[in-house]
């Protein structure tokens, strides 16, 4: 068992985070992904052993089971983020994993045990290929998994109006899911099936294009929907999203293909950058387009990645995301995450300051908390700026 002060620790996160803000880090900041489903499956954090089907289609369950996750990565899991009890209050969202986006469109969501939630492909058979066109984008408030979207998030107000309290702290607010997006590619992937999709676009390109064409539009219509909802602009001065699956593709695919869709999505919400981007896999050859010609500044990676190679090709100002991958995290054993750490850390990736170690990428059930500790540890001893 480790002893956290957590006085002496949100001190010195404030100073870290501080630091960097104004490119002036003292050491690399060290985060984790870490989401409810980390402690779904049989955990101790889980007393009712809510499963991911009472997850989805039970909002109080929802929110319960995210305080308690909430509480428990606060009181154990060392990160540079606040920890011990939230002095204020707690914040809860309307929470269906990558299961949102394909859901709103009409895939049917499947359940297994002691897995996230998936959706099945609506568009595999050719027969039906075409039938979300005749359909129509659907609406981001009353259509498939979005009406439910509103209504969780709704019945999350109508708690925190009730005065719903955990652990004596009030419940302070609430955020709808929708407001971003996974990425083009990733969605006709989940909606034709990848196979049959990457097959579209040797085989039958102007369907792959129009299938990517309604699902940006889509996109676009959705989150200028929510955001003017919320009285937001509709641009904001740096923009983020996701495509994980342009890991499959050649950069030439990407750069002729997709990179256009990927363009009006930031030519819509971004009002002149830096941007940022989430893509998982290895997809670090087209970072060097996407950085001239998206201007991402900021990648979040997953695995595999050559930091070496990436810090020397992207240059000291671009931020990067990384890390031990989740397998080695999830089954291997402290001396070994340290070691990774340190081999990480000294591979240049450091240079201009501009490095944030988290895994790579989202933590996986089962991670033992004494490599969370060691990875956090080797990150405070290794990662220091002279």
């Amino acid at each position: 068992m480790h002893t956290i002060d957590y006085e002496a620790h949100n001190a010195e996160v404030r100073e870290v985070w501080d630091a960097y803000r104004k490119r002036q880090p003292v050491r690399v900041p060290i985060i984790f992904g870490i989401n409810p489903r980390y402690t779904m499956f049989g955990h101790e954090a889980n007393l009712k052993g809510i499963d991911f089907e009472r997850y989805f289609n039970d909002p109080q369950a929802m929110m319960e089971r995210q305080l308690e996750h909430q509480e428990w990565v606060r009181l154990n899991v060392p990160q540079d983020a606040e920890m011990g009890m939230p002095k204020e209050g707690w914040h809860v969202y309307v929470d269906f994993q990558n299961s949102y986006e394909q859901a709103w469109f009409g895939c049917a969501v499947r359940y297994y045990k002691h897995e996230v939630p998936d959706t099945e492909p609506i568009l595999k058979d050719d027969d039906k290929k075409r039938m979300l066109f005749d359909r129509g984008i659907p609406d981001p408030f009353e259509d498939g998994w979005m009406k439910r979207n509103w209504e969780y998030y709704d019945y999350f107000l109508a708690q925190k109006e009730k005065g719903f309290t955990r652990k004596g702290l009030p419940l302070l607010g609430a955020s709808p899911t929708g407001m971003g997006t996974d990425g083009p590619v990733t969605m006709a992937c989940n909606l034709r099936g990848a196979s049959e999709f990457f097959t579209d676009l040797l085989e039958d390109q102007d369907y792959a294009l129009e299938l990517l064409d309604y699902i940006t539009e889509a996109a676009i219509a959705r989150i200028q929907a929510f955001r003017k909802k919320f009285d937001q602009p509709i641009k904001t001065q740096g923009w983020g999203f996701a495509d994980d699956s342009i890991q499959l593709i050649s950069t030439r695919m990407y750069e002729e293909l997709i990179y256009p869709f990927h363009r009006r999505l930031v030519d819509t919400f971004s009002a002149g950058g830096p941007n940022s981007i989430h893509l998982c896999g290895d997809s670090t050859r087209h970072f060097p387009f996407l950085k001239e010609r998206l201007d991402v500044q900021s990648f979040d990676t997953g695995y595999p990645v050559d930091f070496a190679w990436l810090r020397k090709t992207l240059g000291p100002e671009v931020e990067i995301l990384g890390g031990p991958s989740v397998p080695l995290l999830q089954i291997s054993g402290p001396e070994e995450v340290r070691g990774e750490v340190r081999r990480i850390l000294g591979t240049g990736i450091m240079a201009g300051g501009r490095y944030i170690l988290r895994e790579g990428n989202n933590l996986a059930p089962g991670t033992p908390l004494e490599n969370l500790w060691a990875m956090y540890e080797a990150g405070r001893e290794f990662g220091r700026y002279s």
